[in-house]
């Protein structure tokens, strides 16, 4: 999934994210392990939650499907060991959490637990649309084309983008979000769905999955399925800069006002962002969760978590504490504490850094103002295998 709703955020960085950014990016990241009564509030925690998304990583885990490439990932072997013992594990709360403590142990790469890095949060759009180009369905959501290939690594040097397609032999950039809008694509048979929306449609690339309600009754699902490889470049960030919205003011709902007030500038505004992300239709297995992230499970509200996965694998056990927008006070900007053990399952090209989180908040215009709110430092400590925490801390 393409995770981040406030991807456009991204190079609005405040000083503690930019400095944790900065610190990730280096060779000698130390991490230092903890005890489980480090963690305030672990003793209250939701571990049956946590230990039932984790069995669906298992899952992944066990297909071999996605070769690890994380720094801090622990041995196959390792995984596959605890997934076994998991699997005998009742979904109650007190065993869940005897679980986790008896086959992992937490580190961090903080040095104290003063708030750092970035957390974000993300959620699956729910729209409305048509099969049906008609009346305002006008706004149509693109399968992945053909010519649309991933390059070698030596077409991507000459091609200046890891994507792109074939002319005449050679490689070149795909066609830019304008491109594509203005016809590039036209008659090839693309179209999934049309939206009424043209900021649904932008939300919805931005988000990489939806669940679209057909005006022709029922609803189905649409999955990420790629992405042009054309540059990002946040819509929010060039508002800000115009002096249209004041930085400390930006959100997606913010975006959203600006576009619906400036229809004759709305277009204009979201071809700056040239990246263009394509759909597939997909059945899930459990309606009650979301589409599936990157590692190829389905996600679930409030435990799944996007992470920069250079630094930690999928299906990684993550303790967070940050604070998130407060439901009963949105519009008054409050927040509440949020400490919960979350399971690393999904990525996104937002989500660089060692302290860095994106929290999945579920489906819905609910999930979506939260989401499109959250912005906040905190405290995370991942729980790796024990035998390969104490390795990695020497310990």
């Amino acid at each position: 999934m393409f995770a981040g709703i406030l991807a456009f955020v991204l190079a609005l960085l405040p000083p503690f994210a930019a400095q944790t950014a900065a610190m990730s990016t280096k060779a000698n990241v130390r991490l230092h392990l903890l005890r489980f009564s480090d963690l305030p509030g672990w003793g209250d925690a939701d571990h049956a939650a946590a230990l039932a998304a984790f069995k669906r990583s298992c899952q992944a885990i066990r297909s071999g499907k996605r070769k690890e490439r994380a720094r801090f990932a622990p041995p196959r072997h390792l995984w596959l060991n605890i997934c076994a013992e998991a699997d005998r594990v009742a979904g109650n709360t007190r065993a869940a959490r005897l679980f986790f403590e008896r086959h992992f142990l937490p580190v961090s790469p903080l040095f104290s637990r003063r708030p750092a890095g970035l957390f974000t949060g993300y959620y699956e759009p729910e729209v409305e649309g048509s099969l049906t180009r008609h009346g305002p369905y006008q706004y149509p959501l693109l399968a992945r084309p053909d010519d649309l290939v991933r390059f070698t690594p030596r077409q991507a040097r000459l091609a200046g983008t890891p994507f792109g397609r074939i002319v005449r032999g050679r490689p070149v950039p795909y066609f830019t979000r304008r491109e594509i809008e203005e016809g590039a694509l036209s008659g090839r048979g693309l179209e999934i769905v049309w939206l009424k929306s043209l900021a649904d449609a932008f939300f919805v690339q931005i988000q990489g999955s939806a669940r679209v309600r057909l005006v022709e009754g029922g609803v189905i699902r649409l999955a990420f399925a790629g992405k042009s490889g054309r540059p990002y470049t946040p819509v929010g960030r060039v508002l800000v800069e115009r002096g249209e919205i004041p930085r400390e003011e930006m959100s997606m709902q913010a975006i959203r006002r600006w576009l619906a007030a400036h229809p004759d500038k709305a277009r204009a505004l979201l071809w700056e962002n040239e990246s263009y992300v394509f759909f597939r239709r997909v059945d899930l297995p459990d309606p009650r969760l979301g589409a599936y992230g990157a590692q190829g499970v389905q996600l679930a509200p409030f435990v799944s978590l996007a992470v920069d996965n250079r630094f930690w694998p999928y299906g990684a056990p993550v303790w967070l504490e940050t604070r998130i927008p407060d439901p009963g006070a949105l519009a008054k900007g409050k927040t509440r504490p949020f400490r919960r053990l979350m399971i690393a399952q999904d990525t996104g090209s937002a989500i660089r850094g060692i302290v860095r989180g994106d929290i999945f908040f579920g489906f819905g215009e609910k999930a979506a103002a939260l989401a499109g709110r959250m912005n906040a430092p905190g405290f995370m400590a991942v729980l790796l295998p024990r035998a390969h925490a104490r390795r990695l801390t020497r310990r």
